[in-house]
């Protein structure tokens, strides 16, 4: 994980981010907090898989490294399988809620009120797709919603043979 300068071209990773970084399992932040779910993505989280019993600790604990205690994460649960109310990171409690946010969002609650956007590369991404949609979430000009950055990338189609 890392947080970085916005890039000049959308399709290229921030500076000091190599391109074998970006593999399924990674995630990319920009490190600030959004006061809306709104507008700019705060990184990017391409999991291996939709089974977030296997992929949300290992997202929980780098959030932890780098933003400190994880209070709150809000999925949507029509994209994930098994789904729990509760998981427990690195001795802590982390709450799941349960949002129709849409499979592409993953919302990271910090304390109180400190909320973190992501945008959900789909576990199916070609390496090419999800590099270009996470470089495009992490840039700090970014507009688009999540769900339109997977569209312009081509990130939700299924990688043809």
């Amino acid at each position: 994980m890392t947080g970085s300068d916005s890039p000049s071209d959308s399709r290229h990773l921030p500076s000091g981010v190599p391109e074998e970084a970006v593999r399924p399992g990674c995630a990319l932040l920009r490190l600030e907090t959004t006061e809306s779910r709104e507008g700019v993505l705060d990184g990017a989280w391409w999991p291996r898989s939709r089974d977030i019993g296997a992929e949300l600790p290992e997202l929980l604990s780098a959030l932890t490294r780098h933003l400190g205690p994880v209070t709150r994460v809000g999925l949507d649960t029509a994209a994930w399988a098994g789904l729990p109310t509760r998981i427990v990171v690195d001795d802590r409690v982390v709450h799941i809620d349960s949002f129709p946010v849409g499979d592409d969002t993953v919302l990271i609650t910090r304390g109180d009120q400190d909320l973190f956007s992501l945008l959900v590369v789909p576990p199916n991404a070609t390496p090419e797709a999800a590099r270009a949609a996470m470089a495009q979430a992490v840039r700090a000009d970014n507009i688009s919603q999540a769900e339109q950055i997977l569209i312009d990338t081509g990130s939700g189609q299924e990688p043809s043979d």
